[in-house]
């Protein structure tokens, strides 16, 4: 059976067909202006390249758009299809960070995939992705440039806020102080400024291993990094952490046919 997942996230849509084997058509693409066109597109790319047509797969729709989007009447909570496709990829994980563009959530799951708990932060700026983009902005360095050079800090900068608007005035004060703080303590002081949120979160939950990390930012090493040295351990991270919740909802998808047919 061919299923097919998508997560409208507030900056990306991705789209997972899956099948007995695996995800066999895959795609990330922007958001546009028009929702419902770039939705389209997405599905279209995952199709295409799994070769078969959008009207013969049951659909599954997830993430902070998914209500906009008529012609896919069946959704699930972003926190449930993150909890499927991570006992997907890593049975034994327990709990999941998703670090999206503008909200972090952690989960708790148990063996069979099932949610248990979960807790979630979306306000101010404090959502992973843009933030960090509005920190590599400030500090003029790519993101993988900015992660690569957090990897060589000796320290790490005071950043206090993950309010971008307060934050880029303690950036730009070390950047000024004379001497100035090197360039990769202020970068491993901005990760920590996140990482020191999600670890709230963690203990809201109650911190347990396995720990998956997912979504845009966690392909960024150095955040990684620095969340690995405070949870004291190694997580897990998917090949493609943007799509494990569109994987999610495609393993629904799945479900929900396979309750119909049992009928």
């Amino acid at each position: 059976m061919q299923t097919l997942g998508i997560d409208i996230g507030s900056l990306n849509i991705k789209a997972v067909v899956l099948d007995e084997e695996g995800p066999i058509g895959t795609s990330i693409m922007p958001l546009g202006d028009e929702v419902g066109d770039s939705v389209h597109a997405a599905l279209e790319k995952a199709t295409t390249e799994a070769g078969l047509s959008l009207d013969s797969l049951p659909v599954v729709a997830t993430g902070v758009g998914a209500k906009t989007i008529s012609f896919v009447p069946q959704q699930k909570s972003i926190t449930t299809c993150l909890a499927r496709g991570i006992q997907y990829l890593f049975p034994s994980a327990r709990m999941a960070i998703d670090m999206g563009a503008e909200s972090t959530t952690v989960i708790k799951l148990n063996e069979r995939g099932r949610l248990t708990d979960w807790a979630n932060h979306d306000k101010c700026a404090s959502g992973t992705g843009l933030f960090l983009q509005q920190m590599a902005k400030l500090m003029g360095l790519p993101l993988d440039e900015m992660a690569r050079l957090s990897l060589q800090a000796r320290a790490r900068a005071d950043i206090t806020n993950t309010c971008a608007v307060f934050a880029e005035s303690e950036v730009i004060s070390h950047v000024h102080r004379d001497p100035p703080t090197p360039k990769e303590d202020i970068i491993a002081g901005i990760y920590y400024s996140v990482v020191s949120r999600i670890m709230s979160m963690c203990k809201r939950v109650g911190i347990t291993r396995e720990v998956a990390v997912t979504g845009g930012a966690a392909l960024n090493d150095g955040l990684v990094n620095i969340l690995e040295q405070e949870l004291g351990f190694e997580v897990l991270k998917p090949a493609s952490p943007q799509i494990v919740a569109a994987l999610g909802a495609a393993i629904v998808a799945r479900e929900n046919s396979e309750k119909g047919t049992k009928k």
